[in-house]
């Protein structure tokens, strides 16, 4: 397998790197159809906007309360082949929500899915972390790049194939499912080695604890993670649910032409996320997650008020600026709790859906009773939250 070397002496594995974000960009695809078809599930089963913020909620809660088990199990019980078996989980959910013509067979499929996300997600992280060599958050950061082309191939692909074919054509994307679980099939291979050649720790950036900082400095700095996912999360959120909502609304926009501005949003997540994880291990984690959300409060504050071109200017700026801090977040956890990597993983990333899902309900309810240009004008002050940054302590590594 192609290695690089790093500076601590540790070697990358790109070749397992590759192949995990393939496999999460496949994934975040598969979940980044169901957002992207909620215009045409709300015509064709006459939804409203609570059904839809619903719908969100069933996907991101089945996934986000299952992570931190499968993470904290995984870590002392590996399975080096659950992330293909989860993967079965996903492509199931995708044929039935092809066929699903009820509310409920909607929520079912979209529960398959979140199962599936839940096993793959603290895996993946886990798997990124033995390949890095030591560049924690670059690796992190192309295991999570991976699932944010996904995300932003989703719309696309809804617009291209689903929306001129009709809601049965997600069957077809389902067939990715099955290239998706020959990749994770390979990359098991890979983790069955390592646990056999040594054991079930492997590396010594999960032994060692280099912060030094008292267990009232630990439990500080996990609430302050928490506000900060809360901001990022709860934001996100809204726009990935509901910008093609915004748009047609405020712009009259087509459904194909607000699918590509959401593509642009998402694409730009993929390119912040990459910036994040290099800036991180280069100049510490902290000052990233400075940068990244507080720095998209100006943006995200002028976004409700804006024309069009200038909305989507600032789609694209606030894309790069808010997602380059999860990779940096999580890199920051998991030094805060050495040991515990699939644990700490499951919860941030269950911790990332599941805000993600009340946020969903939340903004639906809101754009029902008032409007969704009021929704939009409210979430714009969640990036201020980012000023709690400043009681995070420095971790020198």
């Amino acid at each position: 397998m192609e290695k690089i070397q790093h500076k601590e002496g540790q070697r990358a594995v790109i070749s397992v790197l590759v192949m995990v974000s393939l496999g999460h960009l496949l994934n975040d695809m598969f979940q980044a159809v169901i957002p992207a078809i909620y215009p045409l599930l709300k015509e064709a089963l006459e939804l409203s906007f609570i059904q839809i913020g619903a719908i969100t909620l069933t996907n991101q809660l089945t996934s986000s309360l299952l992570q931190p088990l499968v993470g904290y199990f995984s870590d002392r019980h590996p399975r080096p082949y659950a992330l293909a078996f989860g993967m079965c989980f996903t492509l199931a959910g995708l044929l039935i929500l092809s066929m699903a013509h009820s509310f409920v067979l909607v929520l079912v499929a979209v529960a398959f899915v979140g199962m599936g996300s839940s096993v793959l997600h603290p895996e993946s992280s886990k798997v990124a972390r033995m390949a890095s060599g030591g560049a924690k958050g670059m690796a992190q950061s192309v295991f999570q790049v991976g699932g944010n082309i996904g995300r932003s191939f989703g719309p696309i692909i809804v617009a291209l194939l689903v929306v001129p074919h009709g809601q049965h054509a997600i069957s077809w994307i389902s067939l990715l499912a099955l290239i998706a679980i020959g990749l994770l099939v390979k990359v098991g291979g890979w983790y069955k080695r390592q646990i056999e050649q040594y054991g079930r720790m492997k590396s010594k950036f999960d032994l060692e604890n280099t912060t030094h900082l008292s267990r009232h400095q630990i439990t500080m700095a996990i609430l302050v993670l928490l506000v900060l996912m809360f901001s990022k999360d709860f934001y996100i959120s809204n726009i990935q649910n509901y910008l093609t909502f915004f748009l047609i609304d405020k712009f009259h926009m087509s459904i194909g032409a607000s699918q590509l501005c959401l593509f642009a949003f998402l694409f730009a997540s993929a390119i912040g996320l990459i910036i994040g994880g290099a800036v991180g291990d280069r100049y510490g984690r902290k000052y990233v997650i400075w940068g990244s959300i507080l720095g998209a409060a100006p943006f995200a504050l002028a976004l409700p008020y804006c024309n069009l071109v200038w909305t989507i200017v600032l789609i694209v700026i606030i894309g790069i600026i808010i997602s380059s801090a999860m990779s940096a977040i999580l890199v920051y956890a998991t030094e805060l709790l050495p040991g515990n990597v699939g644990m700490i993983s499951g919860a941030f990333f269950g911790l990332s859906f599941g805000l993600g899902g009340i946020g969903s309900a939340l903004f639906g309810w809101i754009a029902e009773m008032e409007s969704i240009r009021y929704a939009f004008q409210l979430t714009a002050f969640l990036p201020l939250l980012g000023i709690v940054t400043y009681w995070l302590p420095n971790i020198r590594e």
